[in-house]
């Protein structure tokens, strides 16, 4: 392994470079608030998409550009995890108070519960991995963005939106471990082909709101279920094993 002193600079420089573009997720965080404070939510869902974007990609590039090696200073784990607080649950609480998506005095109950369930779920020792070295969500994943992004498009009633919502965060203590998209060993081809897709069209669909094609909305379901069943099935850590 080369030493800190003969590091190549353009690699440095690439490392640095993911870890900021990471850093990026902040400004598209606080500019979704600031979109949910006014009201302006077609605005908030640009912004959203953007985090997203920055958190699909960065972990690739960051494996890509070495940064363990190259800028060992920086924790990219925290920051990946700092930024997704923000952006999966900060975000989208702030939205379920100023939109009308829960019924009339839950608004602040349905924010404060996923802010302290995600809180438990991101701090868990094993939350992402175990000893098999598979990737994974334990309980739940924080997926709150796109869960708020649904109810804000197919505009739901409220109750059932609030029903959903319970179900989610109870969701969150069953040590159910649903897969990692980018980092899943099963079927692993197949899985960044559809979640690509249901990127792309869930992307585009959502960005034509208020006006989202009522298909966009069932297409994506069809890489729900995809990922709920994928999820369930049993790990074979045989093939895990064989695979990594």
């Amino acid at each position: 392994m080369e030493s800190k002193s003969h590091l190549p600079l353009n690699r440095i420089i690439y490392a640095y470079g993911v870890h900021l573009f990471t850093a990026t997720g902040a400004l598209w965080g606080l500019l979704a608030l600031m979109a949910v404070f006014k009201h302006e939510w077609r605005l908030a869902i640009l912004w959203m998409v953007l985090a997203m974007f920055v958190d699909g990609f960065d972990g690739m590039l960051a494996r890509w550009a070495n940064v363990k090696t190259y800028a060992p200073n920086i924790d990219g784990a925290l920051l990946d995890n700092i930024l997704d607080y923000l952006n999966y649950v900060v975000v989208p609480a702030l939205f379920l108070v100023e939109a009308d998506l829960l019924p009339a005095g839950f608004k602040l109950a349905g924010a404060f519960a996923i802010l302290l369930t995600s809180a438990y779920q991101f701090t868990q020792t094993d939350a992402k991995t175990d000893e098999t070295d598979d990737y994974f969500f334990k309980g739940f994943p924080s997926y709150w963005n796109v869960l708020v992004l649904y109810m804000l498009v197919m505009g739901l009633n409220p109750w059932i939106n609030l029903a959903i919502l319970t179900i989610c965060n109870l969701l969150v203590f069953v040590p159910v471990k649903y897969i990692y998209p980018s980092r899943n060993l099963r079927l692993r081809s197949l899985t960044l082909i559809l979640s690509y897709l249901y990127g792309i069209i869930g992307i585009w669909g959502v960005m034509q709101y208020p006006d989202v094609p009522k298909w966009v909305v069932w297409v994506s379901f069809i890489y729900v279920g995809y990922y709920a069943a994928l999820s369930l099935w049993p790990r074979d850590k045989k093939l895990q094993a064989a695979v990594g």
